[in-house]
């Protein structure tokens, strides 16, 4: 998730921690009906889309700057040789090949000016992937529980985030969900006065109108894919569904699937007591877990899965399959209480495959004991629109829960309303959903987690250092890694460029030669410096990871840069240059270290997997006066050891800054 937008979600939450009685809870219901307003979680003044039309587009760097960053990504990673090696085929790249490539594809982003550059090939790259999107492509983000115990009851909890996922769908929909927008001085651009201004400049001019106050929207093109999506798989490559026609929702438990309507034939939502009744029905299903639970075929390889679909359709499970592609989202009820951080980060990034369906564009997996995450499909969109939509959630749930502890779940047939989605399988089905499940137990039981919470610093004494508290987490790292294998690995950091029309994620290169010449005075050779060196190295680090961040963020990397030239040699037929087959460029596309970072008040943690069989999928956030991982590898790494060098490295950064020398 995006550095730049972190601070974006920062704001606290209100909470009222006073339980409702019955009577209290029936005249909310009653009041629901009466009030059309508590169809929306607001009603912006500023319509959703305002800025979207004047948005920026998404530079194309100069070749000559993508090359000079290119390189200086290389250096900490390459000996001598090998560097020379690799600066030679850069350059020649630059005044050839990547001449003729370069110019081409700004001459195509030119004719196409209503998109981006990187946007059809990253769609492409993601589509085409035929993983399975189970740990390759997946990540989870899993909600802070209630504050208020009451509310975490698993019925409860279900029913007020469907409540208030249904509510942030139609507000979206009607246009009035505030625009997403980042305020560097939110005194002036984040107030009513400016907001009652704002809307009336025309669509075409109002982003210049929040530039001239230090705001700046963001994209938010992929937020229709949000709802009554789903990932199709189809031979060779995927394609994406909506259908913003359904008003149904898809629920699984034990494997079974459900559906029953959230939101009426005249748009309104369905009544929260009735919800509430319908999940009730469900969760009281004695039903026996599915013998050959479907969604496991989900987390199959995509060309595996097509094969299986195609089978499926033949069988006459069309419209079945049809009406879980447009479920507005997928809900998932488990029937196991989470013992742990740990359990949970496994719980909510993968499960056991077979009470959910993967290719969904999000869904909510909901424990016995409450605890909540989202695990979103990832090719239609990025964390962004993602973590907005959990914001908004967290915060309606939280503040305006529309069901609570004494509400009774009543004033509907649920019986008659839920429906039960039953497939037909022949032999050949049921052998591809028992091939399915024993390659996911094979896969999943691969992975290992673990988390750090370190709490002898922070954000707060960061900032008074005047560092980046993201810089210092990445050099932790960095240090870490050092510490535990002796070298400087590939690392990728996400960073969104969401501040564009249409842009999708840039990548910050955290291993640089100051990361690199600072891990190694820290791990191999503290004795040799003294305190104040080794804080105005840590000053190096930050100042030159910043540039890194300012520029990707601003689409002034280099990694999107030279992957849609190579899209586009392929496109055309042609031999790659030399520069693409380079043992080096290879290298540093294996990101042996993947980070994403994420702080809200809605998120507990977060998680991914590593995104190479010898890597570190390394989730994390910046506190104010703690830091959290949540790391996971395969076996060939050891995840616990590399935390224990992470603690260690954190240890020895915040002893220098409080002027002390290093063990």
């Amino acid at each position: 998730m995006a550095n730049l937008l972190s601070l974006q979600f920062s704001a606290s939450l209100r909470h009222t921690g006073r339980l409702v009685s019955p009577r209290a809870a029936s005249l909310t219901q009653r009041r629901f009906k009466q009030d059309s307003s508590a169809e929306y979680l607001h009603k912006s003044i500023v319509p959703s889309m305002h800025y979207q039309k004047s948005l920026p587009r998404l530079p194309v760097p100069k070749l000559e700057d993508t090359i000079r960053r290119y390189l200086a990504a290389q250096k900490p990673l390459l000996d001598d040789d090998q560097f020379r090696t690799t600066e030679n085929l850069a350059k020649d790249f630059q005044s050839t090949t990547g001449k003729t490539l370069h110019e081409e594809l700004v001459a195509q982003d030119k004719s196409n000016k209503h998109t981006s550059y990187i946007s059809a090939p990253w769609f492409d790259m993601y589509l085409s992937a035929r993983e399975s999107v189970v740990l390759n492509f997946n990540p989870f983000m899993s909600f802070n529980p209630d504050p208020r115990s009451e509310y975490n009851n698993q019925l409860v909890r279900a029913t007020n985030v469907v409540c208030s996922a249904v509510r942030f769908m139609k507000t979206l929909r009607a246009g009035v969900l505030a625009p997403e927008v980042f305020h560097l001085n939110p005194s002036k651009s984040d107030t009513d006065g400016f907001k009652r201004l704002i809307r009336w400049v025309p669509s075409s001019l109002s982003w210049y109108g929040a530039y001239m106050v230090n705001a700046y929207p963001l994209d938010m093109s992929q937020y229709f894919r949000l709802f009554n999506s789903t990932r199709v798989p189809k031979q060779g490559r995927d394609e994406l569904f909506t259908d913003a026609k359904g008003r149904h929702l898809l629920v699984m438990r034990k494997g079974n699937m459900y559906s029953f309507d959230v939101v009426d034939p005249d748009g309104d939502m369905v009544r929260p007591a009735e919800i509430q009744s319908h999940l009730n029905y469900i969760l009281a299903d004695e039903s026996p877990a599915a013998a050959h639970p479907l969604g496991v075929l989900t987390s199959e390889n995509r060309d595996v899965w097509a094969g299986l679909r195609d089978k499926l359709v033949a069988a006459g499970n069309g419209e079945t399959l049809r009406e879980v592609d447009s479920a507005l989202f997928c809900l998932c009820l488990d029937d196991e209480d989470m013992r742990d951080h740990i359990h949970t980060s496994h719980n909510m990034l993968h499960g056991d495959g077979c009470n959910r369906w993967y290719d969904k564009s999000f869904s909510v997996v909901l424990a016995r004991d409450g605890q909540t995450a989202i695990n979103f499909e990832h090719s239609w969109g990025d964390g962004v629109a993602v973590l907005r939509f959990q914001n908004e959630i967290f915060k309606d749930t939280t503040e305006q829960p529309l069901v609570h502890p004494g509400s009774a779940p009543t004033g509907a047939d649920s019986a008659a309303a839920v429906r039960r989605l039953r497939f037909h399988l022949d032999d050949a089905l049921r052998a591809g959903i028992d091939a399915a499940k024993e390659n996911f137990d094979a896969a999943v039981s691969e992975l290992t987690i673990d988390a750090l919470e370190f709490k002898k610093g922070g954000k707060e004494q960061l900032k008074k250092q005047k560092l980046s508290p993201d810089a210092v987490a990445q050099l932790a790292f960095q240090m870490g890694f050092l510490r535990q294998y002796g070298h400087t690995v590939a690392t990728y950091e996400s960073c969104s460029t969401a501040a564009f029309k249409h842009g999708r994620t840039e990548t910050i290169r955290p291993a640089t030669v100051h990361t690199k010449r600072c891990a190694e005075a820290f791990v191999q050779r503290p004795g040799e410096h003294s305190v104040d060196q080794l804080v105005e190295m840590l000053k190096e680090c930050s100042k030159y990871h910043g540039q890194l961040t300012r520029e990707a963020a601003m689409g002034q990397g280099f990694d999107r840069h030279l992957f849609a030239m190579r899209y586009l040699a392929n496109t055309k037929g042609q031999a790659l240059h030399d520069l693409y087959k380079d043992p080096a460029y290879a290298a540093i596309n294996h990101n042996v270290l993947s980070t994403s970072t994420l702080t809200s008040p809605a998120v507990s943690l977060g998680g991914f997997a590593p995104v190479v069989p010898d890597g570190f999928g390394v989730g994390y956030g910046v506190h104010d006066d703690w830091i959290g991982c949540n790391v996971s590898s395969y076996p060939s790494r050891d995840v616990h050891e590399f935390l224990r060098c992470v603690d260690k490295s954190l240890e020895d950064i915040f002893t220098v800054l409080e002027g002390k020398p290093i063990n």
